[in-house]
């Protein structure tokens, strides 16, 4: 069935499943303070439930569209979802920091499953105004249902307990049986370069973890240092050697590509840098989760809103204009953020998610237009998973700012440095720019 009632339910479903698995990062970052109270942690420490989430959500992502071209789509939505639900309901009932921290890991590579397999489901099954009109339903549902991430995280911690909002994203297994008949279960027998995905994945992790290490001691410092000297050459090593890989060679070499994954990864760094920045200082200020939930409602408006905004700005300005105002617009976020951690102001803070919300709800379809339309309809899915992984590990390294430099100089000055990366973002688009301005 491809009616547009169909269609409609489907994108409902799927959408619904996306802000279940934002949860995981939304709902539970306002219950950090709470975590890091019960279990005796610093904003650094605690910080790593956040940033170990956002890296194996970037690097799983990409695996999962190569495993559902073998498989088909409805193995690894199965697995997927379901390593998501059950890591959650582990994460809750976790004993310690560390069967925390190993089942948000497992969370996050579950829950990768759910953007890139999604957005296969409604390709797959529509054509044309029926799959485009999909699309941003998906889109608004999910944004609607993860911005009130913060809100329900909020709630459920103030009835019940942080153990309780960890476990929030298990509900997506219930979403499973009612979406099942409308999963194709057909691949296409694609191969899966596995040593590529494990290459990438060690360097990205090396990233993470030096960024992260002012906080953690010089074991993690050192053991980010050698997966990125070690990860760097090997992966490089491994594009040339397998050009059609986890990597591909056509893609790598698209400057288009790759130039509008980095200056859009700025900006899943300033939003998951204020998942942690803003409830750890409101709750130095007293504030408890259900009070910093109810502050950011008006991000969650912002969000539900921000799809609806940023398909006629997208249209008017082009993706890499579109990159370039939603960089600039993470840049002022960060800039209120950190005069609002210095000062301790809410309502700077709170402005502070609202403008990183928007700017995260046109930085997204921007660099899928912008990705979509520099490569081949044959490397276009594969093109669009590597630019979701780069965006995504920006996101972890958003994190890793803040619970490590923030540790040595405070929040404000972390958000301070992430104001930097929103700059190069911007200047790493300068070819693509000029190259729109010259006459075809």
């Amino acid at each position: 069935m491809t009616s547009p009632t169909d269609a409609g339910r489907v994108a409902a479903l799927v959408g619904l499943l996306f802000g279940l698995a934002g949860m995981g990062s939304a709902a539970v970052a306002v219950t950090l303070p709470a975590i890091a109270e019960d279990l005796d942690l610093s904003t650094g420490g605690a910080s790593w439930i956040i940033s170990l989430y956002a890296l194996m959500l970037a690097v799983a992502t990409a695996v999962y569209g190569r495993v559902a071209d073998l498989a088909g789509i409805r193995l690894p939505l199965l697995v997927g979802v379901g390593l998501m639900a059950g890591s959650a309901v582990l994460g809750a009932l976790a004993p310690s920091y560390e069967v925390l921290l190993a089942a948000r890991l497992l969370q996050g590579s579950g829950a990768a499953a759910v953007p890139v397999l999604g957005m296969a489901i409604v390709s797959a099954r529509y054509d044309g105004s029926v799959r485009t009109n999909a699309l941003g339903r998906v889109a608004g549902t999910a944004a609607a249902v993860s911005a009130l991430g913060p809100l329900a995280g909020g709630l459920v911690e103030d009835l019940l307990s942080w153990r309780a909002v960890v476990a929030l994203p298990a509900l997506g297994l219930l979403v499973v049986p009612v979406l099942w008949r409308a999963v194709p279960s057909e691949g296409t027998g694609a191969r899966l370069d596995l040593l590529g995905a494990v290459l990438v994945a060690a360097t990205a992790s090396g990233l993470v973890l030096l960024v992260q290490s002012p906080s953690s001691g010089i074991a993690v410092a050192v053991a980010g240092a050698l997966l990125l000297a070690l990860g760097v050459p090997a992966a490089t090593a491994r594009v040339k050697r397998r050009p059609e890989g986890f990597l591909p060679m056509a893609v790598v070499r698209e400057p288009v590509v790759v130039r509008s994954a980095l200056a859009a990864s700025c900006v899943p760094a300033a939003w998951f840098a204020l998942l942690i920045a803003v409830p750890a200082v409101l709750a130095a200020r007293g504030w408890t989760p259900l009070q910093v939930g109810l502050a950011l409602v008006p991000s969650a408006v912002t969000g539900f809103l921000a799809p609806r905004l940023a398909g006629p700005l997208l249209v008017r300005l082009g993706p890499a204009w579109s990159l370039v105002i939603s960089g600039g617009t993470a840049a002022l976020a960060l800039l209120l953020a950190a005069a609002g951690a210095s000062a301790g102001s809410a309502v700077l803070l709170v402005v502070a998610v609202v403008l990183v919300t928007f700017a995260f709800g046109l930085g997204q379809p921007a660099l899928m237009a912008a990705v979509g339309g520099a490569v081949p309809a044959d490397v276009r899915g594969v093109a669009l998973g590597i630019a979701t992984l780069v965006f995504l590990v920006g996101g972890g390294v958003g994190s890793a700012v803040v619970g490590g430099i923030g540790e040595l100089l405070g929040i404000d000055r972390s958000l301070l440095v992430l104001a930097l990366l929103p700059v190069l973002g911007a200047l790493a688009l300068v070819p693509t720019l000029r190259a729109e301005r010259e006459p075809v």
